[in-house]
């Protein structure tokens, strides 16, 4: 084959790849398979990695999952009540980009069916009351704004009414700069409200969540806790790595913001697999409130991560 043919070939190519039909995101959403970009290993059944807790069955990887979904997962399908929180102005700056910021909330709204990036709610592990807050990275990317300020300082009010612990389930960008300062400022009201949770003796935990954690949140909200939890290998961050770098101008760790190695640095108490969250949280939460009903195994092993935790610190 010459080179005229070989190009002729690849016109043709070309022009069948133009026309070809590609699947829509909807489509693609819907479709009965999943492709595992994780591990390059080929789609798998949307079933099977359900069944899996949307945790890669070859590489162990977890998959981002919504909050329902997780709230589903760990406290039991139709066993948690959702906290509903009032709702403040959506675009009190009138913010526009790209888009109206006004479009983007309306976008994110009908894609999650939430009104914020947050949903709480009060559930029970094993008997074990608690009130929970967590983070949707699909609902821009889970940062957090005045709406989900209000959702989060009355679930925490919720808790110390109900006199039970708080737990955040957060996979979250950090503050949104589409509400600018008044974004910014809630840093400070959600660092208050965990006071008052502690002043009341009630524990706070946090569940860093597939697929990360950064900036604001983690400066703010997630760095108070008494116990903190992760997922495998999640990120956890305040500035992007690529922004480190740029700044010390120098090679860094591969696994650095990674769980693991956070976790190495003291800065992280667990890294769980989500399949062993819920026995995690009971465990933890049996000590600290000082449960009876809470198995010797459970009990030994729940003090074996604790006592880890403070020699590694």
């Amino acid at each position: 084959m010459n080179w005229i043919s070989k190009l002729q070939k690849l016109g043709e190519n070309i022009k069948r790849n133009i026309k070809k039909k590609w699947p829509t995101k909807a489509e693609q959403e819907s479709s009965k398979f999943v492709p595992l970009n994780c591990c390059n290993t080929g789609p798998i059944e949307r079933s099977q990695l359900e069944e899996n807790l949307f945790v890669c069955p070859k590489c162990s990887f977890h998959h981002t999952i919504d909050v329902r979904t997780r709230f589903d997962m760990h406290f039991g399908k139709n066993n948690w009540q959702e906290i509903k929180a009032p709702l403040t102005t959506d675009d009190p700056l009138n913010f526009k980009d790209q888009k109206p910021y006004k479009d983007r909330l309306k976008e994110a709204r009908k894609k999650t069916n939430q009104d914020s990036a947050v949903l709480s709610c009060i559930t029970k592990i094993n008997g074990i009351e608690i009130v929970v807050s967590g983070l949707n990275f699909a609902f821009m990317g889970g940062s957090i704004a005045q709406n989900e300020t209000e959702n989060i300082l009355y679930a925490i009010q919720t808790a110390i009414d109900k006199k039970c612990s708080y737990l955040v389930c957060t996979a979250s960008g950090g503050m949104r700069m589409q509400e600018g300062i008044l974004s910014l400022h809630s840093m400070t009201r959600m660092t208050i409200a965990v006071n008052q949770l502690k002043k009341n003796n009630l524990p706070f935990l946090v569940l860093y969540c597939a697929p990360a954690t950064a900036g604001g949140t983690t400066a703010s909200i997630t760095s108070l806790s008494d116990i903190a939890m992760a997922e495998r290998r999640v990120t956890i961050a305040f500035s992007g790595k690529r922004v480190i770098q740029g700044i010390v101008n120098e090679k860094l760790d591969e696994r650095i913001q990674r769980a693991d190695w956070v976790l190495e640095k003291g800065f992280l108490d667990l890294e769980v697999e989500r399949k062993e969250v819920s026995n995690k949280i009971y465990s933890i939460l049996s000590i600290l409130l000082k449960k009876d009903q809470l198995s010797k195994k459970n009990k030994d092993e729940a003090s074996s991560d604790i006592i880890k935790t403070k020699e590694a610190s």
